[in-house]
């Protein structure tokens, strides 16, 4: 525990410098306000959330490596864990916007802060684009440089992909909620939640370890899988979840989203059930969500949630123990333990 405290507080100490560097990019010509702006947008965006990330990237490059990393080692890591960070932080950003969300890690959305509003689409886009100008100043002319930009904006795009899905399944959901389904669900995820926040922070550790992303298909698939566990659970906590520990306000259910709650539902609901989610599914009142929430209740979809829990930890666990490489066995066992049984 206190190697890890450590290691969070090394990678913390970098932050301030990387948003420096930004600040006084010499290819912008910064007013004092600009600057002001920039850091502003950064501080209340990027540092705030669990880094999990970005630390990912640091314990994979461990693990792979086998011994303690040299300074500069790192300091790379941590480099491109921030990078990972700086993405997030983009794509959380348009995301409030896109859901309509009111909260974000216990604080307001950025979009709704005061003078913020819709200029929060270009501080996402500027915040992307951070991420490249660190990822350009730090590892151009590294040999795994051109696979490192290509695994990043091949999963940038599948995320986008992902939530586009989203999108336009809640339209057609709107008008039909029987289009709600498992197989549609677990295809947004997987292109959603899945490659940016699991297989991604391995990926770049990988690459920055040497090797070569083909000869880690089996890993791939395991964090996919991952993913989906942490997106279910995400889903349950938006609904049953505490506020005050999650650090954020469920909207799923106001927002019409298709979440793994109501698809389970509309498959154990009969007709009359069916009726009641159509009439109240998607409506913003008190009165309509407690409706819903009361009927999730009744089909017992916190004990669904419980076995399925509980399965997806004993698949993940045999099929972490099935790899024969006792590194990834740590890495992937250390992932999957972050999220097992948590409550935000």
């Amino acid at each position: 525990m206190a190697q890890l405290e450590e290691t969070r507080s090394r990678f913390l100490a970098l932050y301030d410098i990387l948003k420096h560097e930004l600040m006084h990019d010499a290819d912008i010509k910064f007013t004092e306000e600009m600057r002001l702006r920039v850091e502003e947008i950064l501080d209340y965006n990027v540092p705030r959330g669990k880094l999990n990330r970005g630390l990912a990237v640091i314990e994979t490059y461990k693990a792979l490596k086998g011994d303690e990393l040299s300074e500069e080692e790192f300091f790379l890591a941590s480099v491109l864990g921030w990078c990972l960070e700086w993405i997030q932080a983009c794509l959380l950003v348009l995301d409030d916007i896109m859901d309509n969300s009111q909260t974000r890690r216990g604080r307001i959305c950025w979009y709704r802060q005061p003078k913020v509003g819709l200029k929060a689409i270009n501080h996402g886009i500027l915040l992307k684009g951070h991420a490249h100008r660190i990822l350009k100043k730090y590892f151009r002319g590294k040999p795994y440089y051109p696979d490192l930009i290509e695994i990043t904006e091949e999963v940038g795009y599948q995320t986008s992909m992902g939530q586009m899905l989203d999108l336009t399944i809640t339209h057609e959901g709107k008008e039909e909620l029987s289009k709600y389904t498992s197989d549609v669900y677990r295809r947004i995820v997987i292109y959603k939640t899945s490659y940016y926040s699991f297989y991604l922070p391995v990926a770049g550790a990988i690459l920055l370890s040497g090797e070569k992303l083909e000869n880690y298909e089996a890993i791939k698939e395991i964090l996919i899988e991952m993913g989906v566990y942490f997106q279910v659970q995400d889903d349950y906590l938006d609904c049953f979840g505490d506020p005050e520990v999650a650090g954020k306000v469920g909207t799923d259910i106001e927002d019409y989203k298709c979440s793994w709650l109501i698809v389970q539902a509309l498959e154990l609901a009969d007709d009359y059930k069916k009726q009641i989610l159509c009439e109240n599914y998607g409506r913003s009142d008190p009165t309509s969500v407690t409706k819903v929430k009361k009927l999730y209740q009744e089909l017992d979809i916190s004990g669904k949630f419980s076995k399925y829990e509980a399965e997806s930890y004993e698949k993940l666990l045999a099929a972490i123990e099935a790899q024969s490489s006792a590194a990834m066995q740590e890495i992937l066992m250390a992932l999957l333990m972050k999220i097992y049984l948590r409550n935000k």
